[in-house]
């Protein structure tokens, strides 16, 4: 059973947040929940969905028929799974955890990750994070630099075998052994830049790390340390007689007291993880603000002041042609928090025009031509907030909102938790034979309907959905990193 157990944490770790109702697919059956594992069956599956769903979840034949003849208790290889009818042919199967493996106090389930995956196919992507530094309480415990992360636990050497796990492997118990030298026991790993989270276990008990300031609650009435693998420097030259040096900017809302640099022999400096985009910030030196001295681009912020500015990430380009009359003209959007006198554009042959750099997701944006605030004329995609109609661009969309039929409607919206549900906002266009919306989602589970000439119906195309407060259920999707 143990070599199929990395079927079951997949799915447990996709349906933690959710529950999925009548439609469920073999796939998507699990969920784990007061240290139970709890698996949705359909009693209308076919024959291939229940092979399916048999070999995801290793249940053998005397289980599956057992479970398809509705028995009231059902026990299998010493264990007992108890049945719970939700509706007609919708079962629920759980059973307790526990009786397979280690167990601890923290992530119950995730010692049973199955130590045959290869680390290389393991390491997954960080977690969404706008911007982050690492603390730690002593230097030298974590290390990352040019994508080589390196992670040290000083002392243990009485241990045995030590083991990291962390959102880096999947919270793997067995995948990642640490190997001992001197004065403790290190790892190396291939990170990309961004968030990690992270604990050590020692002779099969979970440790957080005790020199590192940063932490997290893990769920289990614990806590996991985080680490940020950096994508940025902050560099101020000079002002070495300075007592402190802050870093500050719209990344992290403008507070004053949490990044201060470190200060090396000639300036200072702030290894970060940014997020990709475009970031306004300025330097705190002794409690005086200036911009930086060695990056020119500088720009007013629309009440008086001048912000430095940096862009992760690649950047695109802005246009409105014509309104070669105009004096100046300005780009606001959701990615400045909408300020109309801070993003100025440049005049050219042929209008208008800004180079930007924007994190993937949907923006809502207008140009602002001597005060007068338009839409952009070259883009038919439109995005309704309260009210006010938009231009909407979306940067590297990774999902494709699709409605097949309905040729005779007149306006289609895709609405849902990723937009707070507004029923104006994000407007589908006709393609062929199909209403289509392509967005970008950050990874996680969303529910979501469309509104059909202002008729909210689920997706008909698509089997996952759950209930809602109004009995009338919502479509659900995944976003995998």
């Amino acid at each position: 059973m143990k070599h199929r157990l990395t079927y079951v944490v997949l799915a447990i770790m996709l349906l933690l947040s959710g529950r999925l109702m009548a439609q469920a697919v073999p796939e998507w059956a699990a969920r784990f929940e007061h240290g139970r594992l709890i698996l949705s069956v359909n009693l209308k599956w076919n024959d291939d969905e229940k092979k399916r769903f048999a070999n995801l979840y290793d249940l053998d034949s005397l289980l599956m028929d057992a479970v398809f003849n509705r028995k009231l208790t059902i026990v299998a290889d010493c264990t007992v799974w108890t049945p719970k009818v939700l509706q007609n042919n919708i079962i629920e199967l759980s059973k307790m955890l526990g009786s397979d493996g280690p167990t601890h106090d923290f992530q119950p389930e995730m010692i049973l990750l199955d130590d045959n995956v290869s680390q290389k196919n393991a390491l997954a992507m960080p977690e969404a994070a706008n911007y982050g530094i690492t603390k730690l309480s002593r230097p030298g415990v974590f290390k990352c630099k040019d994508g080589k992360a390196c992670f040290f636990l000083p002392g243990n050497r009485e241990a045995k075998k030590v083991y990291l796990s962390g959102t880096f492997n999947q919270w793997s118990t067995l995948q990642t052994p640490m190997q001992a030298c001197d004065s403790g026991w290190k790892l190396c790993l291939d990170l990309v830049p961004g968030k990690y989270q992270y604990k050590y276990i020692v002779d099969g008990k979970w440790l957080t790390d005790e020199n590192n300031k940063q932490r997290e609650k893990d769920g289990h009435r614990g806590y996991n340390s985080v680490v940020y693998c950096p994508n940025f420097s902050f560099r101020l030259k000079g002002y070495t007689s300075a007592r402190k040096v802050m870093v500050s900017g719209s990344f992290n809302d403008w507070r004053t007291d949490e990044l201060p640099m470190i200060s090396t022999v000639d300036g200072w400096i702030l290894p970060i993880y940014l997020r990709e985009g475009t970031h306004a910030y300025k330097f705190i030196v002794d409690g005086e603000w200036i911009t930086d001295p060695d990056n020119k681009v500088v720009r007013n912020d629309g009440r008086g002041n001048k912000n430095s500015f940096v862009g992760i990430g690649e950047s695109m380009v802005f246009r409105l042609n014509g309104h070669d009359n105009a004096r100046e003209v300005y780009l606001a959007g959701d990615f400045n928090g909408w300020n109309g006198g801070e993003l100025l554009m440049n005049r050219d042959a042929r209008g208008w025009s800004l180079s930007y750099v924007l994190a993937p997701g949907n923006y809502g944006y207008k140009f602002v031509v001597d005060g007068q605030w338009i839409t952009d004329p070259q883009n038919t995609r439109t995005v309704v907030v309260n009210g006010f109609e938009n231009s909407l661009i979306t940067v590297k969309p990774n999902h494709i909102f699709r409605l097949k039929g309905h040729a005779q409607a007149k306006k289609v919206i895709v609405s849902g938790s990723f937009n707070n549900w507004q029923k104006d906002s994000f407007l589908m266009t006709r393609q062929q034979d199909d209403w289509v919306c392509e967005l970008y989602l950050r990874p996680g589970r969303y529910a979501y309907k469309f509104v059909v000439d202002g008729v909210w119906m689920l997706d008909d195309a698509n089997p996952l959905w759950e209930d809602n407060e109004y009995g009338t259920g919502n479509s659900v999707i995944w976003i995998a990193h």
